[in-house]
């Protein structure tokens, strides 16, 4: 076989495959087009969301929205915990921040909300 598939560009799987238009990563369910994959795939790895759909970027306030318990520890990040100066970073936790009384963190953007600052 000459022709062979691009890795996955989300979790770099090599076990990618095609149906019709698609390409499909059967690791993290990622699909893209076949036709365009480097930038229809970049773009859509770029865009993080928080959990009403609000694009969110480096530096925004977020607000917790939901009880987060810490592994490890007896704390809880209450709801309505406002957090600012957020940094994006890929994997699984996508947010990377500080919150005064317990220190640096990773969060999942689907367990906050964007505020106006």
């Amino acid at each position: 076989m000459s022709d062979t598939l691009p890795p996955c560009p989300v979790c770099a799987s090599a076990y990618t495959y095609q149906v019709d238009a698609l390409l499909i990563c059967p690791e993290c369910a990622h699909e893209w087009p076949a036709a365009g994959p480097d930038t229809a795939a970049e773009d859509a790895a770029e865009i993080i969301r928080d959990s009403v759909g609000n694009v969110l970027a480096d530096g925004d306030t977020v607000t917790v929205i939901k009880d987060l318990k810490l592994k490890g520890s007896s704390s809880v990040i209450k709801v309505g915990t406002k957090v600012r100066g957020i940094r994006l970073v890929p994997g699984d936790h996508d947010i990377d921040c500080k919150i005064p009384g317990v220190g640096q963190i990773g969060l999942k953007s689907q367990f906050v909300k964007k505020t106006a600052d």
